[in-house]
């Protein structure tokens, strides 16, 4: 027996296919999607922001039919209905091989592999990442993996529904390694190596809802630390079980044999031999849908650019004194509300900051074991907040008994479960929530109503005063409050009231992790309010008067009510009525109920209707993010569509404050925008469709339209849809900055995130100038002047 040479043998290894390396890609370009209970909005294609987002919209098409395209618009049917997406024509994408056997199958009288695969899996994956969310076990990739073959091999109604009587044997000798799963899988599947990373995208995508949850477990361990470790990554397990389900597949029907394998095997080395033409063809047919849609977007920016461009016929003096100054999230929905607000008095200032205040903290009730980020998901929590003293209305006991019973009578199966199980006092409940409503409120929000004093810890030790001041110190200037100060300031955070509604966290603050602000506008009066902490302060050049009280409040999005945490003047109390009124008479021509005889009424109640699947809009309409001075917007009505935050650039030493703009908010707003964008252009992929129909999974993990298939992501139907028409034009998000362009461009070129959005069209950056006289858009590292005329905009080259 001859012993090989060093060079075969590097040569034999320099001919093996790198599959890790495939793996490694395909898993990389899966965006996270957050829990229930903490829904944020997010770009479901963050992961792959390096590349041209026209290309990418190419090649998810192609990988699995995915539109990003509105279709119903550009082919003339207006708004259209949900159905226009996935009936539109689309050159034919790939097939996973479970999808290429359908095409053999009687599905009449069969059910579909393709659908009977991802049901597997999802029904597996449902009870799995329970029982890793509850704690019982830690998991790896292999853990995962090894779960699954555990339970497939024992498995026995897979053969009967599949009317496939040999196909377990096949689960019987697959490896018991997932490595070695995925070497097997692809050196059998994969006659085109380099298309690998590709293919095992597509395997993903046909589980993208559960990708999307373990790569929301992925970000989790990296934000806390956990770094790269691939013990932290469960995509890779994910993928080699929808590659043991690719591969059992190919060798039961290569068993069976006969002209199907035959058909089948010609199908899929064609279909990997014109990849390449493929990609091209999806490429090429959405050309010209581009060139509209950049028009659209055009449009919209041309017109917004008028607007910004306008001078207010009276313009405030800086100097007037003030009644009230309010600071508001720069949620689009806070637009509407402050704009009433500062129609109330001329003598109200109103300002727009991320709605987590700068606060970087996470929630823990005073004696309990329950805490929460309120911050948003791009970060990690620095800071712990707990109250002074513990809650008398709400027990521990009390808030564990209520989680349990509500994750209970949640549970995808137990729609009728918990009716046999609590018989009459269930039946009970119901007939409550039908005639005589019950409080919306999370109940983790009930235990700091009424605290205005809070504990404050890092890394275990109490902040101190110096760190207090520096700290909302930081703040006040990243909000350009360090001058004027109003005898009240008000730090409004906003929540929404719903009932009945697994999504409710998406209408809550995405900025505080998609929980109320209260916390954290509760906790910056109270330290703004201590007079130690003023003290700090005023050594920082930042003197509030002794007068000036803070406020934290809450704007309920669903009713525009306004609630304060303490008692302020009767003046304001009718300010805040009056323009919640009005911003109630103008989102209720969008909700359809301006014909109303009572307006106000029919709000609030449809806030606690439980059956109302339409109880607010959200974001929906969101276009464009606005950094100027209020000066520049105050005078204009910008529709509830413009994210508005505060700055003054002159204030801005260094421009630290626009750096954390761009790299923060400017971040946020765009997945708030991608999120809406996607689930109106295909729902299917990326919404969570029907909500009529939702079952929660895991208590809050996510949720199951009807009572299989993948798990959901994105927003439902009802959220971007009347019934008749959309609510909602899916732009990318065009950011306009009021502040000098070397700062802009610097800022754009040091941050590799800023320059993928903004080269890679992901969204527009706009300059508005000093004299508000003109716009310029920055791209690729070139300034281009926009020519604003008759609702028209074109671009020219200008200089840098």
């Amino acid at each position: 027996m001859s012993v090989p040479s060093l060079k075969a043998i590097t040569e034999a290894k320099a001919d093996t296919p790198d599959w890790q390396a495939a793996v490694t890609d395909a898993c990389e370009r899966i965006a996270p999607s957050w829990p229930l209970d903490q829904m944020i909005a997010v770009n479901p294609f963050w992961e792959m922001r390096d590349w041209p987002f026209t290309s990418v919209a190419s090649r998810m098409a192609a990988l699995n039919g995915t539109c990003c395209q509105n279709q119903a618009a550009l082919e003339g049917q207006g708004n259209g209905s949900p159905a226009a997406t996935e009936t539109a024509s689309m050159p034919e994408h790939w097939q996973n091989l479970s999808a290429q056997l359908d095409r053999n199958r009687d599905t009449a009288h069969h059910v579909g592999w393709q659908d009977e695969v991802v049901h597997q899996i999802s029904q597996f994956c449902g009870d799995y990442f329970q029982r890793l969310d509850a704690g019982d076990f830690k998991a790896d990739a292999q853990d995962l993996y090894h779960s699954w073959l555990q339970m497939t091999r024992a498995d026995r109604g897979i053969a009967i529904v599949m009317e496939e009587p040999s196909l377990p044997s096949q689960f019987q000798v697959l490896p018991d390694q997932h490595e070695k799963l995925i070497v097997d899988a692809f050196n059998a599947l994969a006659p085109r190596p380099d298309y690998a990373s590709d293919y095992a995208h597509a395997l993903l995508l046909d589980i993208n809802g559960w990708s999307s949850w373990a790569a929301y477990l992925r970000w989790q361990a990296r934000l806390h630390g956990s770094g790269e470790s691939s013990e932290e990554d469960l995509l890779p397990g994910l993928l080699a079980i929808r590659l043991a389900w690719e591969l059992a597949i190919w060798r039961h029907v290569q068993h069976v044999g006969g002209a199907i394998f035959a058909e089948l095997k010609q199908r899929w080395l064609e279909q990997w031999d014109a990849w390449p033409e493929m990609l091209k063809t999806h490429e090429q047919s959405q050309t010209i849908g581009w060139r509209q849609h950049t028009e659209a977007e055009a449009a919209y920016q041309s017109r917004l650019a008028e607007k910004l461009l306008s001078k207010p016929e009276h313009p405030l003096s800086d100097d007037q004194p003030l009644k009230l100054q309010a600071a508001f999230c720069i949620d689009v929905r806070s637009e509407v509300f402050r704009r009433a607000l500062e129609a109330q008095n001329p003598a109200i200032q109103t300002l727009g900051f991320a709605g987590f205040f700068g606060l970087p903290i996470s929630y823990r009730p005073k004696g309990t074991g329950f805490c929460r980020p309120q911050l948003p998901g791009l970060l990690a929590p620095a800071l712990e907040v707990t109250e002074s003293e513990p809650a008398v209305s709400f027990s521990r006991q009390s808030l564990v008994n209520h989680s349990h019973w509500s994750q209970f009578s949640n549970a995808g199966p137990a729609s009728f479960s918990f009716i046999e199980s609590m018989g009459l006092a269930g039946l009970g409940r119901m007939v409550r929530k039908t005639f005589l409503g019950e409080s919306s409120d999370n109940p983790v929000d009930q235990l700091h109503k009424g605290q205005t004093e809070f504990e404050i810890r890092q890394n275990g030790n109490l902040l101190g005063v110096k760190e207090k001041a520096d700290l909302v110190g930081g703040i006040l200037r990243a909000m350009t409050l360090t001058h004027q100060f109003a005898p009240t300031v008000l730090l409004v955070g906003h929540g929404s009231r719903t009932r009945n509604n697994p999504h409710a966290a998406g209408l809550d603050c995405g900025a505080c992790g998609g929980q109320t602000g209260s916390v954290n506008v509760r906790v910056l009066a109270g330290i703004l309010n201590d007079k130690e902490v003023r003290e700090a302060l005023a050594e920082q050049g930042i003197s509030i008067p002794p007068e000036t009280r803070f406020v934290g409040a809450l704007h309920n999005t669903t009713t525009d009510e306004v609630d304060c945490a303490d008692g302020v003047p009767e003046e304001i109390r009718k300010f805040l009525a009056s323009a919640g009124a009005q911003a109630r008479r103008e989102r209720a021509i969008r909700l359809g109920i301006a014909s109303e005889n009572d307006v106000d009424s029919a709000i609030k109640k449809r806030s606690q209707d439980w059956s109302e699947v339409r109880p607010e809009w959200g974001l929906a309409g969101n276009a464009s993010f606005i950094v100027a001075p209020r000066a520049a917007t105050r005078h204009l009505d910008l529709g509830g569509r413009s994210f508005l935050h505060d700055y003054r650039w002159r204030e801005d030493e260094g421009f630290s404050t626009l750096e954390l703009i761009m790299t923060a908010p400017m971040v946020v707003t765009h997945w708030i925008n991608l999120q809406y964008f996607m689930s109106v252009t295909d729902n299917r992929h990326y919404g969570s469709g029907n909500k009529v129909l939702h079952n929660v999974v895991g208590g809050h993990i996510g949720v199951f339209e009807g009572n299989g298939g993948d798990l959901r992501i994105g927003l439902p139907l009802q959220s971007v849809h009347d019934g008749e028409r959309w609510v909602h034009e899916p732009l990318r998000l065009s950011v306009y900055i009021a502040a000098p362009r070397e700062a802009i461009a610097e800022i754009a070129e040091k941050h590799k995130v800023v320059q993928e959005l903004v080269d890679n069209d992901w969204l527009y950056l706009f300059r508005i100038d000093d004299e508000q006289t003109s716009v310029e858009r920055f791209y690729r590292n070139d300034w281009q002047t926009v020519a604003v005329r008759s609702g028209q905009t074109g671009a020219q080259s200008g200089e840098a």
